[in-house]
């Protein structure tokens, strides 16, 4: 039984686990991204990847010296998307664009051909991608952009860090714009929209590479075994979805901090009302068409904070099926993706006056049926677009722990819903088979009941939809 390290760096959250080849995690840490403003822009977050690289570090330490008994074979990563490090001349990493910054809005009018630029990266020309931040880097930071020697993604920088070579995955080079999906390389027209010099591209290497070997420095500080390696990972997307064993023609939803919903398709597609994200799957090969309602899971955590600090989720999934009726609507997730635009408002939606029964289960109750909501629309559109009548949805990520999601879901989209084995981790669990195939150990992971949710009619949820809809496109004036 061979044993690997996994980082899965988030949004919000980064997990270091420690693992066996048959998808056992034996033990885990997580830590807390932090993140500061650049009030050089209206709306731009950095991170100091020294603070990250400290906590990832001590997190392997941690899982190493509390299994003595272990030796590590492999490491691998996956990092959120639309995530890079720059790296200066020495290879040091100095500073992180997360993908929550958006300095690169106000310079968006300055890229030539927007419509060739999603022909050839099958992206939105937004702020969202690599290429702007670097364009609103390049405008406002001179003296930051002038020492990149390199940039890459969250993912492979942790492969830097233990092998000391820099390259980035095509599944996180498409999140760069910078990327032509179809030849497969480097644009050096992407490159030239945006002002960017192709220099600072590192190489091209395929999830399931060996990087190389671990630097003696970490294999000896983490007692790993002496042939120990990196194993090029990526996408967090990308990976969570090997879980969920997605194939063409299959369509799947990833519920966390956001969650796309996506179809897998063997050519590119090209939508010219740019209502999809065409991204390129793991090594290359095929394509993920998406749409995603933004901003979901985080909603739920933050309300569940501030209102329900003190129930299990227990308690909670235990409180909505007693419900059989809605006191009020929510508003939450942030795109109307079809539409190319964001909602900018949201909140609770209420009769006048507030009525006495009113509490905090309706409240939090209708911020999960938000969410539901808002992934169904999400995949109507999508399967209509792409003519997709797969019978299921394929499901993962912690978001469908909750059981009151998972049938909200299936009963408004009238498929079945399906969860594997080890869905509440399927990054993690992506990983783990990414290392399995590359040191050729069997799949033995993929054992185990899947979980399926049978859709039913006239629900609760089926009510709540259409005031739902109403509501929101009333306040954010959608037609």
């Amino acid at each position: 039984m061979r044993h690997v390290l996994l980082v899965d760096l988030g949004t919000g959250n980064t997990r270091v686990a420690l693992a066996d080849s048959a998808g056992t995690i034996s033990d885990m840490r997580t830590y807390t991204n932090s993140y500061y403003r650049d009030d050089a822009y209206e709306d731009a977050q950095y991170f100091l990847p020294a603070e990250w690289e400290e906590r990832i570090l001590r997190g392997c330490r941690e899982l190493c010296e509390a299994h003595p008994e272990i030796r590590v074979s492999a490491v691998s990563s996956a990092g959120a998307r639309q995530s890079f490090v720059l790296l200066d001349r020495e290879g040091k990493a100095f500073y992180g664009l997360p993908n929550i910054d958006n300095r690169g809005r106000s310079f968006m009018d300055q890229v030539p051909d927007p419509e060739e630029v999603y022909r050839l990266s099958g992206k939105w020309c937004t702020e969202d991608f690599g290429a702007a931040k670097l364009l609103g880097l390049r405008q406002r930071r001179p003296e930051l952009y002038e020492k990149i020697s390199q940039v890459t993604s969250i993912s492979e920088w942790i492969g830097q860090i233990f092998t000391g070579r820099t390259v980035m995955e095509p599944s996180q080079a498409c999140e760069s714009q910078l990327y032509d999906i179809r030849e497969r390389r480097w644009s050096d027209k992407l490159c030239r929209a945006y002002g960017v010099d192709p220099a600072i591209l590192p190489p091209l290497e395929n999830a399931g590479a060996v990087l190389g070997p671990v630097l003696p420095k970490w294999r000896e500080a983490l007692h790993m075994a002496e042939d120990a390696v990196f194993i090029v990972g990526g996408a967090d997307t990308q990976i969570a979805l090997r879980q969920t064993e997605i194939r063409p023609g299959d369509i799947a939803v990833v519920s966390g901090t956001t969650s796309p919903v996506v179809t897998l398709m063997k050519e590119a597609f090209y939508d010219p009302r740019q209502r999809v994200w065409t991204d390129a799957n793991l090594r290359g090969e095929g394509y993920q068409v998406e749409m995603n309602p933004g901003v979901t899971g985080l909603n739920y955590q933050r309300v569940r904070e501030n209102l329900y600090g003190d129930w299990t989720y227990e308690e909670l999934e235990a409180a909505y099926e007693q419900k059989t009726d809605f006191a009020c609507t929510a508003s939450f997730s942030s795109l109307l993706f079809y539409q190319r635009r964001s909602l900018r408002k949201g909140g609770f939606f209420l009769p006048s006056p507030l009525g006495a029964g009113v509490d905090r289960v309706d409240l939090i109750w209708a911020v999960l049926a938000d969410i539901a909501c808002s992934i169904y629309e999400q995949f109507q559109n999508l399967s209509d677009l792409t003519e997709n009548r797969a019978p299921a949805i394929l499901g993962c990520g912690g978001g469908f722990q909750s059981r009151a999601l998972c049938q909200m879901l299936a009963d408004l989209s009238g498929r079945e819903l399906v969860l594997r084995p080890g869905f509440e981790q399927a990054t993690v669990q992506g990983l783990i088979q990414l290392c399995d195939e590359t040191m050729g150990e069997p799949s033995l992971h993929a054992d185990g009941t899947a979980i399926r949710y049978t859709p039913r009619k006239e629900q609760l949820i089926h009510r709540y939809y259409p005031v739902w809809l109403e509501n929101r496109n009333h306040a954010n004036g959608v037609c």
